[in-house]
């Protein structure tokens, strides 16, 4: 049986399933986009369903912390170069866009607009078969865990990819305009874009749903792709989660945090957003 373990200072939070999770603290890391070379890409794009899309730009970031209150499972920092721009999901997959595609929304939580949650990366994986066949393409797929790290931060060197623009950050670092976590949630998804957009255009990359990534879950960085590309192991049934939740304090929000489950858990705490090939 899957479990979503979350760590915090105060209590422990057990749920149906178990997350392990580790505490990402930023301090070195920053963002080179070389915008030059995707100049000829539209800045944003749609599809047939209603997702939208915002180009990221190739460049170089880097990855992961070498400092973590907690348990460093995010180690060793580590640059890592993104040689292709794509196309990521501005919000995270909604429930009216899971159900396009698939029929059903198995979400907790309903509401068109919330993010679809209660979804294993196993499930993420069919919708995005499905998807590409109704796009006529097979250029959909989730983000790397690369990938989704460096459009989070776009371009910051801190821990929240809002640090240098918020102007309400609290004691934790935390910014009400920008998230939904445990301080603001109200212990409930919310509808996506309803805060403000990281630099590069992203919503909700802090908080509201836990989002799935490609990767296969590794302890550590030792030994990471540099290149920006999935690090997968078949003999591996874990997947990395990215970006904290509704459920969950700032720290476990920040732009490296990392938690690892497996690909046929379900939680109503984790969704996921994709990424389209250029």
């Amino acid at each position: 049986m899957f479990c979503l373990i979350f760590l915090r200072r105060k209590n422990v939070v057990k749920l149906l399933s178990v997350f392990v999770l580790s505490i990402s603290v930023i301090l070195l890391s920053g963002c080179v986009a070389d915008n030059n070379t995707d100049s000829e890409s539209e800045q944003e794009i749609s599809n047939s369903i209603g997702m939208d899309f915002i180009l990221i730009p190739s460049g170089q970031f880097y990855m992961g912390s070498d400092s973590t209150p907690i348990v460093a499972f995010d180690d060793p920092l580590h640059e890592v170069s993104i040689d292709n721009a794509f196309y990521m999901g501005k919000y995270e997959v909604t429930q009216a866009q899971w159900e396009a595609v698939m029929g059903t929304n198995p979400s907790y939580f309903k509401g068109d607009n919330l993010p679809v949650e209660q979804v294993s990366w196993n499930d993420v994986q069919e919708f995005i078969q499905k998807l590409n066949e109704i796009e006529n393409t097979d250029k959909y797929r989730l983000p790397t865990e690369a990938e989704w790290e460096y459009a989070c931060k776009a371009g910051n060197d801190t821990g929240f990819s809002f640090t240098n623009e918020a102007t309400d950050l609290d004691e934790y670092g935390w910014s009400d305009s920008y998230g939904w976590c445990a301080i603001n949630s109200n212990g409930t998804t919310h509808s996506v874009g309803g805060k403000k957009a990281n630099s590069w255009g992203l919503y909700d990359m802090h908080g509201n749903v836990w989002e799935w990534v490609q990767d296969n879950w590794h302890d550590n960085y030792e030994n990471a792709p540099a290149d920006g590309t999935a690090w997968e192991d078949e003999n591996n049934s874990n997947h990395v989660g990215k970006g904290g939740s509704w459920m969950d304090g700032p720290n476990y929000c920040k732009s490296a945090f990392r938690g690892s489950l497996d690909a046929n858990s379900t939680s109503y705490v984790l969704g996921f957003r994709i990424v389209k090939e250029i």
